[in-house]
């Protein structure tokens, strides 16, 4: 069964055929096995230019966004909007106060500089909603000695015209824990402030590792030339579980027979996907399409790399 697809548009450009199935050596399209062959020595390429640094494998390489759900938040489209954009209120005061803790990786601890719940705040806000009509008006002012906040959709009223706004998440409490998070030597137990939102089912947790202390992905490494003309390459990771991993490909809007493609050995995964060009009009949009791959064995600690860039894939924001 075909999963739903993540539509990125980009501008809409019409072209009088999108790029037509590229001919094998004996003529004719090209096959399925000639697509897993160009992928398979691609892959190999790109596994074997995989040089991580010393901090792959001794220092906090997180391989998942700063901000994460721990559970199901049980979204509307309102609130996914506002969490994906960042749009946050808080209703109680933040504390300015540092705490201490420790990473814990599977094969070992790790003890790195905190953010305090003030600063992991003013990371998970990105700022306020646009106005937009149909929405409740925010009016009054805020309680003596409760949180400062500045006029505007997460404030108060400043003048007695009509306002709206579209929804911000309400932090209604914050509170200090660790949550599990993908990084480069396994899944870590992460310090992080949990912050309970009045909207959601579940609160959004801000890693509380310092900026300055985590260590970047290793910049990609892959063959100069092109994909072979009927393979794409994997966006990010959209869940794990043992041995079986969604990728999301980026694929054209007209693509068909979308295949996931994956090579293994014991220290690295590489995968991508095969699919079938359209050979008339097609719009110019990028197709996020999640597929599910099974590998040999467990993922473990393994990285994930792109066929197509040789980049190590990241767990993709909800």
């Amino acid at each position: 069964m075909r999963r739903p697809a993540l539509l990125l548009v980009l501008p809409l450009l019409f072209t009088a055929g999108c790029a037509a199935p590229v001919a094998d050596p004996a003529g004719g399209p090209r096959s399925p096995s000639s697509h897993a062959q160009a992928f398979e020595k691609r892959a190999a390429e790109v596994a074997g230019a995989w040089r991580p640094g010393p901090d792959w494998s001794t220092g906090y390489v997180p391989l998942e966004g700063p901000t994460v759900l721990t559970g199901d938040p049980r979204f509307t489209p309102d609130t996914e909007a506002a969490y994906l954009a960042g749009w946050y209120r808080a209703s109680v005061a933040i504390p300015p106060t540092r705490v201490g803790a420790e990473i814990r990786f599977p094969d070992g601890r790790l003890t790195l500089p905190l953010v305090s719940a003030a600063e992991a705040y003013r990371q998970l806000d990105q700022g306020d909603p646009l106005p937009c009509p149909g929405r409740p008006k925010r009016t009054g002012r805020p309680t003596p000695g409760g949180p400062t906040v500045e006029p505007g959709p997460d404030g108060w009223a400043t003048s007695s015209a009509t306002q709206t706004a579209c929804l911000s998440l309400t932090v209604t409490a914050v509170t200090f824990g660790a949550v599990p998070v993908r990084t480069s030597r396994g899944t870590a137990q992460v310090p992080a402030w949990l912050f309970t939102i009045k909207e959601l089912a579940t609160p959004v947790a801000r890693l509380a590792v310092a900026p300055t202390a985590v260590t970047p992905v290793p910049e990609p490494s892959a063959p100069a030339r092109p994909l072979a003309d009927g393979l794409v390459g994997a966006q990010n990771i959209q869940a794990v579980d043992d041995a079986r991993m969604t990728v999301r490909l980026g694929v054209g809007a007209c693509d068909t027979g979308i295949t996931p493609l994956v090579w293994e050995r014991p220290d690295v995964v590489v995968v991508g996907g095969s699919v079938t060009r359209a050979t008339g009009e097609c719009i110019a949009v990028l197709k996020l399409e999640p597929v599910a791959v099974t590998l040999g064995a467990p993922l473990g600690a393994r990285p994930v790399l792109d066929v197509a860039t040789g980049a190590p894939l990241s767990i993709a924001p909800r």
